[in-house]
């Protein structure tokens, strides 16, 4: 038996997560799991290389990672507008033809190309770059932010449209960009009885709670540059943290058109741990 390597994500949006094992963490947590932190897509290719045992991961990434478990009821998702996924242009959105990706989340990446393709015309072509909207739209029609530099880049004077919000106008759907998955053959190294889903319902219930969000907002405020009732709202109100039945339902549309697209080869069928499974390993 072994303590299990959790790869995670340094963005604002999985401060509450990460909660339980950023503060004082129980003698459980110490013993059974160590944490690294990195990007969205650096974190799925940790679970592909062996190298981590758990990620929060990207949704678009489970279709091409083989022998995943999805840890049930917890995700990164937005029921409206999100604020921390930005496309942003010269153009009005039907008129865009290239745009310049911050491939930080292939999962944004990929719901760029299937909006566009869908329901504005047709496919784009996607250019890599890193997330400076200068040289972004110096090259390319429309730029994609991600995460933090979306919500600290200040977009006066373009068009700016909210992925989440514009596929939720066009599907009636939430939009799950990320999930917590574990490795199937790291469920059998660990110390049998440590029950995962609980473990981390419980850290993001904890990290939800209102002094918490209010510690978290004080915190990056000041790393962020926008006011703690920026922040306290955007985790209280544009990050919705279930995956529940309708956050599984667009889940379900979004991989099917994202293999309609050729974004994916196949829209996946994702495996959700059952309580106790780490015991029948």
């Amino acid at each position: 038996m072994r303590a299990l390597k959790i790869s995670a994500i340094s963005f604002l949006n999985t401060a509450p997560l990460m909660w339980d094992f950023e503060h004082e963490p129980t003698a459980e947590l110490r013993e059974n799991f160590r944490v690294e932190y990195t990007v969205p897509s650096l974190c799925a290719q940790a679970l592909r290389e062996g190298t981590a045992d758990i990620g929060i991961i990207p949704v678009i990434t489970t279709a091409t990672i083989p022998g995943l478990v999805v840890l049930p009821d917890v995700a990164i998702a937005a029921l409206n507008k999100v604020w921390s996924i930005q496309l942003i242009s010269k153009k009005p959105i039907e008129e865009i033809q290239t745009v310049a990706v911050d491939t930080s989340s292939r999962t944004s990446v990929g719901l760029t190309q299937v909006l566009l393709t869908k329901f504005f015309g047709g496919r784009r072509e996607l250019t890599p770059m890193a997330p400076v909207l200068g040289p972004m739209l110096e090259k390319c029609d429309a730029g994609l932010l991600i995460g933090d530099p979306a919500m600290m880049t200040k977009t006066s004077g373009y068009y700016a449209y909210d992925l989440a919000e514009v596929w939720r106008k066009k599907t009636g759907l939430p939009f799950v960009f990320a999930v917590w998955t574990v490795r199937k053959a790291a469920l059998a190294e660990m110390q049998e009885g440590v029950e995962l889903g609980e473990i981390f319902r419980r850290s993001r219930d904890h990290g939800l709670r209102p002094e918490s969000v209010a510690e978290i907002a004080r915190v990056w405020s000041k790393k962020m540059g926008l006011s703690e009732v920026q922040i306290s709202g955007y985790l209280r109100e544009n990050i919705h943290y279930s995956l529940d039945a309708e956050c599984r339902k667009g889940l379900a549309l979004y991989f099917k058109l994202a293999a309609e697209c050729g974004v994916i080869p196949a829209a996946p069928e994702l495996e959700y741990l059952e309580a106790r499974q780490v015991a029948k390993s």
